[in-house]
């Protein structure tokens, strides 16, 4: 197999394994009343389980690319598929709520390993005119197993039982396994000390926001003990970027950040990642709550979303190269917030196919936008410093994906507020309302796009 055919099939293992870790994230949501009436609690009890996974999947993360350079990628990279595993089988044989929360965080712990880990594999030694390619195939798990997961996991707790949403990691992860050890070879990286206190202080801050945002979305009638968690958590981020910035070995460094590209993919990035990562939440229950749909039917429609995302996979390579990044972002931007516009226009009256088309255009859309932010965010980034811009990349997308389920639910309560609706009972008035919340979010994001050079990444694109 030549270099180029080792690094494509390298980096389709890799996305394999994020879709596996995201899929977890979210496959459980539509199965938790039927977990529920298993573990004999209540419900809204069982969002603890959603909750410890990403908790736990932040709070290792800024680990990760240190034990690949201790231990080596292929011996981290499969310890951490094991251990995923491993906690899987634990989630499916869990008989009360205790149990499986405890599986849930060991299952985290093997998420926050094995995706950035992965990703350092890929992007180690990558020639930069390959970036594109590459960053093509890690991207579309991120766009499809939000999607997926919640009608797979519905669909499998009530044909079979709820288990087998964990037990079909077992066959996943041998695949992967194998693959890992034709595939990987165990490269070490610069050895350097443990930054304990690094270690410490980012675990904290990073998990306390994450624990804080998730029970503000899941409880927003309740904010003190939400807002009390953030703060906290924000308050410990300052404290060790603080350390970070003096420490000669830092846990990860925060150099990548000077970079204008890395920079842009960072801050404007994560404002309109978080309205994209609302869409997964919002959508079903506007189909659901706001306009009759049954749960299936919700997840059917949805499924349109899914479709424009892999309908303009093929084409987002030639798009990058053929108008540049700065232009893809700028324009796409607005395409975004035109589609959160639309479904603001959608009413009971909306036809199946117009719906159908705004979501698959929506989905066209997304795509087309994080292959750019995730391709843009290395084009500038030396080799020597990917590693910790891999880490840093890694925690930010995973901390806007659950900032953009808060802001979401957030802006839906605020909506309902504002017209002196029920923030239990919705009404679809108030998703519209939600749904031009959210294009105003994507489009704040535009700022950055417009500050960056006209040939912004042009070093990593093809010239048509």
């Amino acid at each position: 197999m030549s270099g180029t055919e080792n690094k494509t099939a390298t980096a389709l293992l890799v996305a394999a394994a994020l879709f596996m870790e995201i899929l977890d994230a979210t496959i459980i949501t539509t199965a938790l009343p039927i977990m529920a009436q298993d573990f004999n609690v209540p419900a809204a009890h069982l969002s603890v389980g959603v909750s410890a996974y990403l908790v736990a999947v932040t709070i290792f993360i800024p680990i990760s690319g240190w034990a690949a350079d201790r231990f080596g990628a292929r011996r981290i990279f499969s310890l951490a598929i094991i251990l995923f595993v491993s906690a899987s089988v634990l989630c499916g044989l869990s008989t009360s709520l205790q149990e499986f929360t405890a599986a849930r965080i060991l299952q985290g712990v093997g998420g926050a390993m094995m995706v950035p880990v992965g990703r350092l594999v890929v992007l180690r030694h990558l020639p930069k005119d390959k970036i594109v390619k590459a960053m093509a195939i890690l991207t579309w798990p991120a766009l499809g197993a939000p999607l997926i997961g919640p009608v797979l996991g519905g669909w499998i707790a009530q044909t079979w039982h709820w288990s087998w949403i964990f037990f079909i990691n077992i066959p996943l992860g041998a695949v992967a396994l194998v693959f890992t050890y034709l595939l990987l070879d165990n490269e070490k990286g610069e050895h350097q000390r443990f930054d304990l206190k690094g270690f410490v202080l980012s675990g904290a801050g990073f998990g306390t926001l994450m624990a804080g945002l998730e029970l503000l979305s899941s409880h927003p009638g309740e904010p003190l003990w939400p807002v009390i968690l953030i703060t906290a958590g924000a308050l410990v981020i300052g404290l060790n970027i603080r350390h970070m910035l003096r420490a000669d070995q830092p846990l990860f460094s925060l150099n990548a950040i000077r970079y204008r590209t890395f920079r842009a993919t960072i801050f404007g990035g994560s404002v309109i990642r978080i309205a994209l990562s609302s869409a997964p939440f919002l959508i079903p229950l506007m189909l659901q709550l706001g306009m009759g749909y049954s749960p299936i039917q919700a997840g059917t429609v949805l499924l349109w979303l899914f479709a424009g995302n892999l309908a303009i996979k093929p084409a987002t390579t030639w798009i990058m190269n053929r108008f540049g990044f700065k232009q893809v972002l700028t324009y796409n931007t607005i395409l975004i917030a035109a589609g959160f516009i639309a479904l603001a226009f959608c009413t009971l009256q909306t036809p199946g196919w117009l719906l159908g088309l705004i979501l698959f255009t929506s989905g066209m859309t997304r795509s087309m936008h994080l292959t750019v932010l995730n391709t843009l965010g290395f084009a500038d980034i030396p080799q020597h410093k990917i590693r910790d811009a891999n880490t840093l990349s890694a925690v930010i997308m995973q901390m806007t994906r659950g900032l953009g389920i808060t802001i979401g639910a957030l802006a839906l309560t605020l909506a309902t507020l504002l017209l002196a609706g029920s923030a239990e009972q919705p009404e679809l008035i108030d998703f519209q309302l939600t749904m031009g919340m959210m294009a105003i979010i994507a489009l704040l994001s535009i700022v950055d796009s417009l500050r960056l050079p006209a040939h912004a990444g042009s070093s990593i694109l093809k010239k048509y």
